[in-house]
């Protein structure tokens, strides 16, 4: 029996003369965490809706469980939808509101109190039940919201930014009891967020998109450590970016020239002919930064123009021949580097990722 619970299938969209969504091919396994991670305007809500049937695509298919649900109307897709703006039935305290889809099925009380008390404690809502959405706080709400949904045990749930409304220590911490909660239940999510941290964090695969297309899809490690463009590069964990020519230093390395000095790059099994003109990926942390010669005459020459330090980790900003800027990260507060220092800029071979370079 197939394991597949969802596919999109060339999937098109537009709203008046906007193309929202390019011909998207998408297939989730069942009991998958799948993360649509993107900016605003990327086409990831648009997707969701389409998947809950709020929305009909101008082309393509939805298949749910192998059924093609594309015309089916959202009460007959067992799929349950988490918004945004949590959606809670004001008139209605919190019990009320995660039993309602259960008492309109007709479930027996002994059964309804079962699961409400499960759902409260699993979002960490215990004795609140008899609050009113407006005693809550966003977060509560939010949490209230996703207890309704999970109640219902779809095949798949499709969480909208779920998260937003949460405080940083609390965000992080219900990014740990989503995850936990996903795997107990062993229900298909399809989350969406613009969140890179929260997307690597709880996701078993990311589908990264950029204007209606999905630039790529793969586990947090494929995405993060070997990125296929440029924009997957940048948009997930801020790469620095080095365009030069490439030339055959050994097995399975290459040297990167740029004017600014060279660094070797692993192939990873691509075939670069010498002279090909190449783009580099270099992750931040990566980045190792010496003050004088290596000893294979490796290394791009930058002058420190600033340090500067965010939750814990210490950025160093670079300044290349050019202008250009290319950024070191370490964790730790301090640094015996100082603004106008003359470094090589250095990383390991494998380090260094190959992408196909994309307009911004």
């Amino acid at each position: 029996m197939s394991d597949v619970i969802l596919e999109l299938v060339q999937i098109e969209k537009s709203f008046g003369d906007v193309r929202v969504l390019n011909g998207i091919d998408l297939t989730v396994r069942k009991g998958e965490f799948i993360t649509l991670l993107g900016p605003s305007g990327c086409g990831k809500t648009t997707t969701l809706r389409i998947i809950a049937g709020l929305e009909t695509p101008d082309r393509g298919r939805v298949f749910l469980a192998g059924k093609d649900v594309t015309d089916l109307e959202p009460n007959k897709r067992n799929v349950n939808t988490v918004f945004q703006n949590y959606a809670l039935f004001p008139h209605m305290n919190v019990e009320a509101n995660i039993a309602y889809s259960l008492k309109l099925k007709k479930t027996d009380k002994q059964t309804i109190a079962k699961t409400v008390k499960e759902a409260l404690e699993l979002v960490q809502l215990s004795g609140y039940e008899k609050r009113m959405p407006d005693e809550l706080s966003g977060g509560q709400k939010q949490r209230v919201a996703i207890a309704r949904a999970i109640v219902n045990q779809p095949a798949v749930l499709l969480l909208d930014e779920p998260l937003g409304a949460l405080d940083l220590q609390l965000r992080h911490q219900m990014q740990i009891e989503l995850k936990r909660l996903q795997k107990r239940l062993g229900v298909t999510f399809i989350y969406i967020t613009h969140d890179q941290e929260e997307a690597l964090n709880m996701s078993d695969r990311i589908a990264v998109m950029r204007d209606g297309k999905f630039e790529q899809i793969g586990t947090p490690a494929e995405v993060y450590d070997r990125p296929k463009t440029s924009y997957v590069a940048r948009f997930v964990g801020s790469a620095n970016l080095l365009q030069g020519k490439a030339y055959n230093a050994g097995d399975s390395i290459i040297r990167l020239e740029t004017p600014y000095g060279f660094g070797l790059v692993s192939t990873r099994g691509a075939k670069i002919r010498d002279g090909q003109a190449i783009t580099v990926a270099v992750r931040r942390e990566s980045v190792t930064l010496v003050a004088g010669e290596t000893a294979d005459g490796s290394g791009l020459r930058a002058i420190v123009k600033e340090k500067h330090y965010a939750g814990g980790v210490l950025q160093i900003i670079l300044s290349l021949s050019d202008g250009s800027e290319f950024v070191s990260s370490k964790q730790g507060l301090d640094s015996p580097l100082k603004a106008g220092d003359h470094v090589l800029i250095t990383w390991l071979p494998e380090q260094g990722v190959i992408v196909d370079l994309e307009e911004a």
